[in-house]
Parts: C-alpha cells; structure tokens; sequence
C-alpha cells in the first residue's frame, strides 16, 4: 500500500508534465503518441481529448490495458502509469475538458468527432532525479570512482 506522500507525487508529476506518450495494443504491436493528460484527484481518474477516428475505440476494445509515460527532462523527473482505458462520448465532459491546446484538433468542444478517454490508473513508478546538471556531476564522480550514482529516488506506487 502506498504512502499519502507517495500518491501525492505522482498527482504532481502527471499535473507538472502534462503531456504523455500513451501506449496502448493493436493486436501485438504497441502503439505510443503524445497526449495532454487531464486529471482529476478527486475520482482518481486520468482524462484524455482523442478523436473517433484514431482507432483507440477498437484498440481498446481488444485490450483495455494502457501505460502512459511522462519525462520532465530538466528536472530529471520520470513517471510511468499502468491502468485500463474506455473510450466514452460524453458531452458534457468534453466541454469541461476543452481548452487552448484542443483548439488546435478540433474548432469546437461540439465537434462530433471529439472523444473522452478515461483511464483508471492501477500503479505507478517515478524517479525523481537531482536535475541535470547534479545527475551529470554525480555520474562522472561514479564513473571515476567505480561507485554508483546516488541519482534520486525511484519509488513505485499503488493507486
């Protein structure tokens, strides 16, 4: 069982980053693109806009089991989320989740082909690192003293 703490960071990185590569199965192969991630501490879920057209309805049909990574690179910050997935139609989610960034897919939170999807987050694992000049600093240290580098914490975590 995870820590309040432990949960509460990985809120955080999903809320600090914002933008995933979403995995999900088509038939063997894994297939990944980059999407804004909403989330919602309150019912625990993760929301993504997705158009009816990009086939996640059938993926996920098929397989409802997801991941999704997140990387803030200058602070050497690392996520990586499993759960399920649904593709759903609701409207009036949709237009709580429009903003600048959808305007750019679609002209109106009442574009017919806009879609809501929902993941349930199962666990998570992060590894929060000292930012990238203290992690090249203290791998050079490593590689000159055979030691290994003290490059932050990884902890994973059920949600």
């Amino acid at each position: 069982m995870a820590d309040s703490d432990t949960v509460e960071r990985v809120w955080e990185l999903i809320d600090k980053i914002g933008i995933c590569m979403l995995v999900s199965r088509d038939g063997i192969d894994l297939r990944a693109r980059p999407m804004a991630a909403f989330l919602d501490r309150d019912t625990h879920l993760i929301y993504f806009l997705t158009d009816a057209e990009s086939h996640k309805d059938e993926e996920l049909a098929d397989d409802p089991h997801v991941a999704m990574a997140f990387a803030d690179t200058g602070s050497q910050a690392y996520l990586s989320v499993t759960g399920t997935a649904e593709v759903t139609n609701d409207r009036e989610k949709i237009r709580q989740l429009w903003s600048t960034p959808a305007k750019a897919w679609w002209k109106s939170p009442d574009d017919p082909s806009i879609r809501v999807l929902k993941v349930t987050p199962k666990d998570a694992q992060y590894w929060d690192g000292p930012g990238t000049v203290a992690s090249y600093i203290k791998m050079a240290a490593a590689a000159v003293s055979d030691a290994r580098p003290d490059l932050g914490k990884n902890r994973k975590v059920d949600l």
